[in-house]
């Protein structure tokens, strides 16, 4: 794998379909060995993951690892809150964005960058019903013209 080789660990869809993604950042997390082994191994997950910013430092809640089955005694909690490894001015640029109403931060994708393990973070604005509903057509309109230029 080459030095900016991107390979996709995991995706947060729900993220996109409930929320309308405006910035996004690359940060990099805090792991010990045995968790990088296991997302090596494609072995996380975002589904209910949030990102939060007490005293100046950026944490994520819920991102699941899965125990590394090699790891025995060094195998941490896979459900621990995790740093986010971010530039001072852009926590200040996502506090500044979280104290607008209706934002807040979300994982979109974890991925490996290299032999860096890297997190997408969005600040991102909730959709209502009715957005949602315009989205699920949009994409159903998309996926009927594709299948008409396919046939």
């Amino acid at each position: 794998m080459g030095k900016d080789a991107v390979k996709l660990i995991a995706n947060n869809k729900k993220a996109y379909h409930d929320y309308f993604i405006e910035d996004t950042y690359e940060a990099g997390i805090a792991l010990v060995g045995t968790e990088v082994k296991s997302l090596r191994m494609g072995k996380c997950s975002l589904k209910e993951s949030y990102i939060q910013i007490k005293k100046g430092e950026c944490l994520i809640h819920g991102m699941h690892i899965s125990p590394y089955e090699k790891g025995n005694i060094f195998n941490r909690d896979p459900l621990r809150i995790r740093k986010l490894l971010l530039h001072d001015y852009e926590i200040r640029k996502l506090q500044a964005g979280v104290e607008r109403e209706g934002y807040t931060i979300m994982p979109l994708k974890v991925y490996l960058k290299g032999q860096l393990v890297k997190l997408e973070i969005g600040l991102a604005k909730g959709k209502k019903l009715y957005d949602k509903r315009e989205s699920i057509k949009e994409r159903d309109i998309k996926r009927q013209a594709e299948r008409e230029r396919g046939d």
